[in-house]
């Protein structure tokens, strides 16, 4: 699939839901800072074996716990920014957390600003989807992406006045673009 694919037919569109499931049990700020301190333990234990500076931000905002890591010179920092390696990095440290405390975790992991550029990737990626749209196209695909970085896709989508549904299954899952 390549980064934007135009389709003519429209596809059938499955909504697209934002807000946390009724059965879902959402974490108290106790909780998050727990998972925060854990995954900041873990992290922190992963950089002193590979021999990386790094300092280590906890926040908690928007459900979830948030972890930074930067260093005043971000060099040796750069080998775990790439974005496959910071999303690796996350699922392990999620894990880490889960195995602590018996819990599924969202935490975003952001390393050396990586979230930052992946978010203005993905602008520049919605940007040339609507200018297919722009050009006749019925509609514009994205390819396949985590969940949260659909939920980006979504609100650039949404801030450009157009619409986005979610697509597919599992880690195939991806983005389709229509007008508004």
């Amino acid at each position: 699939m390549t980064d934007v694919q135009t389709e003519a037919g429209a596809a059938e569109a499955d909504a697209v839901d934002h807000s946390p499931a009724a059965d879902e049990v959402q974490p108290t700020v106790a909780d998050l800072d727990r998972e925060g301190d854990i995954a900041a333990d873990y992290i922190e234990e992963l950089l002193d074996i590979a021999d990386i500076d790094g300092d280590i931000d906890i926040d908690t905002r928007n459900g979830r716990a948030y972890i930074s890591v930067n260093a005043e010179d971000g060099a040796n920092l750069q080998v775990l920014s790439k974005p496959e390696t910071v999303a690796a990095l996350q699922e392990l440290t999620r894990l880490a957390v889960q195995n602590k405390t018996g819990q599924f975790s969202r935490l975003i992991l952001d390393i050396a600003g990586s979230r930052d550029a992946r978010q203005a990737e993905l602008a520049q990626l919605v940007d040339r989807a609507i200018a297919k749209l722009d050009e006749g196209a019925a509609q514009a695909s994205l390819p396949p992406m985590s969940s949260y970085e659909r939920k980006l896709v979504h609100d650039i989508v949404s801030e450009r006045g157009y619409v986005s549904t979610s697509h597919g299954e599992g880690r195939d899952r991806y983005t389709v673009i229509t007008a508004a």
